[in-house]
């Protein structure tokens, strides 16, 4: 997560709005360095002035506000009312609803930021169906076809685990919707994005005005409050000190943390000049607000450096900083404390209040129009009749975000008449809910032998009120294929589940594959394999672990050679064959990730039993397994990979029906130089996450590989002795389009020589 908000805010903010709204503010000059003391009336007096606080908004640099709330709490100094944007509106927001500030800072320390900020549910947590996508093509670039045209996604950053935050630490405060009935009276500042004119949030749901206020254009979805389209209130009041003075303060705390100017040395791009110019303007609505502070104000400016408004991993760095900028004017910080006794009152007095048991009378959706999320109420762990478990309805919020038609997810409990209700609220995706991925195949030796492949791939969701979806996969280049597939829930109730489905497919590709001598030696012919299949499957998806699928296959291959040598090992002619028969297929898949994953298992078999038919029929029998493992410390990974296929048939011209060779599948050996009807396959992977984060991959990998396997003619001679091995050493990255890799391989029967891979090897 390191520096993720000042890469993305460069490329998405409206610079239009930015400077219609800030530009035409005065700029005031900047404030003295030194605020003179003035004495404040005693604390403990019947006319102690009435205090507010200010907290400007900042991203991370925003956490230092906890540290300086620590030293308020130290000098037993009571706060009336606060004012906050951004995240200094998250903090003040929480420290208003009741929560001291060893708390806050307890709850941010256990929270995993790059989990809070990313785009997607966890990958343990998909459905099997959404873990297929992920594996075949990176979804991480979608963009979606509504309404007669293309639309892409409006954040770049989810919102949705800052959401499921914001509602757990303010359920306390659930049924407070006007903000002075708060422990401490508080208002959020927000922009009207739309017009441009500062919102001043004063009621309604808390964590959404929270989240609101925090709402940077093309970072986080905007949210829409009272008919208003609502974004960051740093746009027009980062530091809100007439917002506090409205409330009645009379002296007010300022602690502000905007991001600095950046220096010469980042002006060299676009991007550092577009972030300057951003700057700049949100400079100048923060001089005008510290232009307005009176002598008996106070104001605080920790000296963050070159922490920057990303830096959600230096949570403790960032409390330290705000607690040695409060103490360093604790003299001043002084004049506004009680006496302990009258403290202990004010702390009784703003304790969050306690949620009663809530039993729910009904469990409800509401905000989607496309979607029927009543057909996934038998999965929700919430329901009617039952007690409120926020836990629950936590990860209730994750399953219904996990269907990837939503851009946000949240619940509420709603009081009436007839009881408590737990309303789940649902935004669709803009861009939904016909969603479009692409993807890239590309392999190359540096020496001719190269591939080419182009993938796009079309998911059509809720064709039917019972979700069903039509996904279709098109390849364009070294082997074209057209996949498409009609997925139908069935809600049946039996067995592990109630979400039984039917789905019917086609597959049909066209590839070019090349005949090696039986050791794997030379290159002896070339043919061209066309085939396609076709099948029905019943299946039984396991909620997030796995899936099975039975059914029927039916496929017609074609071979025609293009290349023959004079041993005739390659035949002269073309083939024709077809197969028919019933199989069973079974995944479990609980992978962190599809590429470079840190922790976790993938299983994956697949049977038949069915009939042959060329020049006369045949039984045909083939088992395909394999699995995956991986487990991680610190950044270090291992993963261990193994498969076993055995067909009892012979291919036609030689050419096995498993095939072994190429980057990471034997190092070393050309793709497909080793084949067979039956084949062991095993890689021991290391890999290490470098420290740097690119702006357009999840990480950059250094790692190497050992690989071991062989394929035989016939499963009757299948040995472990004698394995043929291979290796690599590379550099990796997970990006956009697919998993890349840049490596050196060798094998001791094989070659040595330069790989550039992009897609799963």
């Amino acid at each position: 997560m390191r520096a993720i908000m000042p890469r993305l805010l460069p490329v998405a903010l409206l610079l239009g709005l930015l400077h219609s709204v800030v530009l035409g503010q005065t700029v005031a000059p900047p404030p003295a360095t030194e605020t003179p003391t003035v004495a404040a009336p005693a604390a403990d007096s019947p006319h102690r002035p009435r205090i507010g606080l200010v907290l400007s908004g900042g991203g991370a640099r925003g956490i230092s506000h906890v540290g300086v709330l620590k030293v308020l709490e130290q000098q037993h100094i009571p706060i009336d009312v606060i004012a906050g944007t951004s995240m200094g509106a998250i903090i003040g927001g929480l420290y208003a609803s009741g929560m001291k500030a060893d708390q806050i800072e307890a709850e941010l320390r256990a929270i995993h930021w790059d989990k809070v900020f990313s785009s997607r549910v966890n990958r343990e947590e998909l459905s099997q169906r959404r873990k297929e996508q992920d594996f075949e093509l990176s979804t991480a670039i979608e963009l979606g076809w509504r309404d007669g045209e293309f639309r892409a996604p409006q954040g770049a950053v989810s919102s949705r685990g800052l959401d499921a935050l914001l509602r757990r630490f303010t359920l306390p405060a659930l049924s407070i919707t006007d903000f002075d009935h708060l422990p401490i009276p508080f208002r959020a500042v927000a922009t009207d994005m739309e017009t441009g004119q500062p919102v001043i949030l004063d009621h309604g749901d808390l964590a959404t005005a929270l989240r609101s206020s925090m709402s940077v254009p093309g970072v986080f979805p905007a949210t829409e409050v009272g008919g208003r389209v609502l974004g960051d209130g740093g746009l027009v009041n980062n530091v809100p000190v007439d917002v506090a003075r409205a409330m009645g303060a009379d002296i007010v705390i300022v602690v502000n943390i905007g991001t600095p100017l950046a220096g010469r040395e980042t002006l060299n791009s676009v991007i550092g000049l577009t972030a300057q110019m951003i700057n700049i303007l949100t400079e100048q609505n923060v001089r005008h607000s510290l232009d307005s502070l009176a002598p008996q104000d106070i104001l605080i400016q920790p000296q963050l450096g070159k922490l920057t408004s990303g830096d959600f991993d230096k949570v403790p760095e960032l409390i330290a900083i705000g607690e040695q900028s409060a103490r360093a004017i604790g003299e001043r910080l002084a004049t506004l404390a009680t006496t302990p006794e009258r403290y202990a009152q004010w702390q009784l007095a703003t304790q969050a209040p306690s949620l009663p048991p809530t039993r729910l009378n009904s469990v409800a959706f509401s905000g989607t129009t496309v979607t029927n999320p009543g057909r996934l109420m038998p999965q929700l762990e919430s329901h009617a009749g039952e007690p409120f478990d926020p836990a629950k309805a936590e990860r209730d919020t994750r399953y219904l975000a996990a269907s990837g038609d939503y851009v946000q997810t949240d619940y509420h409990l709603v009081q009436s008449a007839e009881g408590d209700g737990l309303l789940f609220t649902l935004e669709d995706k803009p861009w939904g809910p016909t969603y479009l991925n692409a993807g890239l195949d590309l392999s190359t030796d540096f020496s001719g032998n190269s591939a080419f492949n182009v993938k796009l791939a079309l998911n059509r969701h809720w064709l039917t009120p019972n979700g069903t979806e039509w996904r279709s996969l098109v390849q364009i280049g070294e082997v074209p294929r057209l996949f498409t597939e009609l997925y139908h829930p069935l809600q049946w109730h039996l067995g592990l589940s109630n979400d039984w489905f039917v789905s019917g497919w086609t597959d049909g590709e066209r590839r070019t594959l090349s005949v090696y001598e039986r050791n794997g030696g030379d290159k002896i012919g070339e043919l061209r394999r066309s085939q396609f299949r076709v099948g029905l499957d019943l299946g039984q998806p396991w909620a997030n672990l796995g899936e099975l699928r039975m059914g029927a296959v039916f496929q017609a291959a074609r071979s025609v050679p293009l290349l023959a040598g004079s041993d005739q090992t390659v035949a002269n002619t073309a083939e024709t064959w077809q197969e028919i028969g019933l199989r069973t297929r079974l995944v479990v898949d609980q992978l962190d990730y599809a590429n470079f994953p840190q922790r976790g298992y993938r299983v994956e078999s697949e049977a038949l039993l069915g009939t042959r038919h060329q020049q006369d029929s045949s039984t045909l029998a083939w088992l395909d397994s394999q699995a995956t493992g991986a487990a991680s410390w610190g950044r270090q990974t291992l993963t261990l990979h193994g498969e076993v296929k055995v067909a009892n048939t012979h291919s036609p011209s030689s050419v096995g029906r498993y095939a072994l060779g190429g980057f990471q599948q034997l190092s070393g050996y050309q793709p497909g130089q080793v084949s067979g009807n039956a084949m062991v396959f095993g890689r021991l992977n290391w890999y290490m996450r470098l420290a740097e984060t690119p702006v357009f991959a999840r990480g950059f990998f250094v790692g190497a590989s050992m690989e071991a396997g062989d394929a035989w003619l016939n499963y009757h001679d299948m040995r472990l002795n004698g394995l043929r091995y291979g290796g690599s050493i590379y550099l990796g990255a997970d990006t956009g389009l697919g998993p890349m890799y840049l490596g050196l391989t060798w094998a001791p029967r094989g070659t040595a020589g330069l790989a550039l891979v992009i897609g799963r090897p």
